[in-house]
């Protein structure tokens, strides 16, 4: 009898540990700061960290800067005076990213940043795409289906952030190979398709001898491609993006967009969420976590329409 009591005093608080453990996951909550959910990247990112942290029994606060930095750091603030465990943090510009990161660390909060970092203060981990060697390849690409000749522009992201200087750096390395240079440059401010027609419009009217349009994001290069639509060019205008957002990929597939880059972005919010955990059990995780992306033309687009990384 003292045996059996015994055996069942144990099971009983075995019970009770996985039930107190389960509502130990039930009580983490994890910040999710987005730079601008009016990019349909990040809405992928926000989507894939919201349903995977609900699987794991964490309560997901989301707040969206709408790409202002001043917006963003108050509303971290925020976050961290509610008491989160962990931090995803995906700044809204280089201008101020680091104050979030030191904000948190001063409290104890892990920070996982996803697709940008912080100048001077890098969160705990960094989850991103690999731009350098993705738009270095897509140059090359489009250096093949110019035969190297041409003239090409660049519609920036948002200038400084993490993204912007490598695909800069990348897609500029790219068309050197075949020694297409780069003759207009602009930035802008929210990666938005507004902006990417705009600024083309501008572009094209300033130099209508302009054959290659890239856009360093797949909105940018929507609105380009919506520019070159108005302007009826007597020579065809290969426009390309970055990211393989859903639209961009429906773009790629109708012919609208020649190409992008297909980022692992699902992939990404579930590796910040794995990240969050592992720091909140007090575990070590890589500094640096790169993804890869692929060149996605018309040929091999349908793959990633059924079933994105």
């Amino acid at each position: 009898m003292f045996k059996f009591n015994k055996i069942a005093m144990a099971v009983v608080a075995g019970v009770a540990l996985t039930s107190s453990g389960g509502a130990f996951a039930q009580q983490k909550k994890i910040g999710l700061a987005v730079a601008n959910l009016q990019a349909e990247f990040f809405n992928m990112i926000k989507q894939s960290v919201e349903a995977y942290g609900k699987e794991k029994g964490y309560t997901i606060v989301t707040v969206d800067a709408k790409g202002d930095a001043t917006t963003q750091v108050n509303q971290i603030q925020d976050l961290i005076a509610q008491k989160i465990d962990a931090l995803i943090y995906i700044p809204a510009g280089a201008t101020a990213a680091a104050v979030p990161v030191k904000a948190a660390r001063a409290a104890k909060i892990p920070v996982i940043n996803v697709d940008r970092n912080a100048e001077g203060a890098p969160g705990d981990t960094f989850i991103y795409g690999q731009s350098v060697p993705a738009t270095t390849a897509l140059g090359k690409w489009i250096c093949e289906q110019t035969k190297g000749q041409g003239k090409a522009v660049m519609i920036h992201g948002q200038k400084g952030t993490t993204p912007e200087v490598e695909r800069t750096k990348g897609f500029t390395e790219g068309l050197a190979s075949c020694g297409i240079k780069i003759t207009q440059d602009q930035w802008t401010e929210r990666w938005a398709a507004d902006e990417g027609n705009k600024i083309a419009q501008d572009m094209l009217q300033r130099d209508p001898s302009v054959n290659i349009i890239i856009g360093q994001a797949d909105g940018i290069a929507l609105g380009a491609a919506q520019a070159v639509k108005l302007a009826k060019p007597a020579n065809k205008v290969w426009v390309v993006g970055f990211d393989g957002d859903v639209g961009g990929l429906k773009a790629v597939e109708s012919g609208t967009l020649d190409a992008t880059a297909t980022q692992q972005t699902f992939t990404m919010g579930r590796m910040a969420v794995d990240a969050a955990t592992a720091l909140m059990a007090g575990k070590s995780v890589p500094k640096d976590q790169p993804t890869d992306a692929k060149v996605t033309t018309k040929g091999n687009v349908a793959q990633f329409l059924k079933a994105h990384p």
